[in-house]
């Protein structure tokens, strides 16, 4: 199963969501992680306000700061890999590093969605 890390910028909080301009990026790929992560798949998120040590301990994402500057920020790795820069990745990018299709990963947003409801 592959490990997917994304290494985002400097943040108000760690998934940026919060505060009165919620940008609707920050909330579709917040959402897409907590499914992930809640079916069992390798999902970690990094903010550069929260876990600075992260960005300094990968030497892949501490290079390309020092190269490219903050502005590269967001960067997804797969197994260590960059696979996207100064973007978070499509819902398709995320299934397919997943190992899900597209269609399997908004069945399960679906589904998540409707265990929100039921519960509340």
């Amino acid at each position: 199963m592959s490990k997917v890390e994304i290494y985002d910028p400097a943040m108000c909080c760690s998934t940026g969501v919060c505060g009165p301009g919620v940008d609707p990026e920050l909330l579709r790929v917040s959402a897409m992680l907590n499914v992930l992560e809640s079916e069992g798949k390798k999902i970690l998120r990094y903010g550069l306000s929260e876990d600075p040590m992260a960005f300094v301990m990968s030497k892949t994402v501490n290079d390309l700061i020092l190269n490219e500057g903050v502005e590269v920020l967001p960067v997804t790795l797969v197994d260590g890999e960059v696979k996207k820069k100064k973007g978070y990745p499509s819902n398709t990018e995320l299934a397919t590093w997943v190992g899900l299709s597209e269609e399997e990963l908004l069945k399960l947003v679906v589904k998540a969605q409707m265990a929100s409801v039921i519960n509340n």
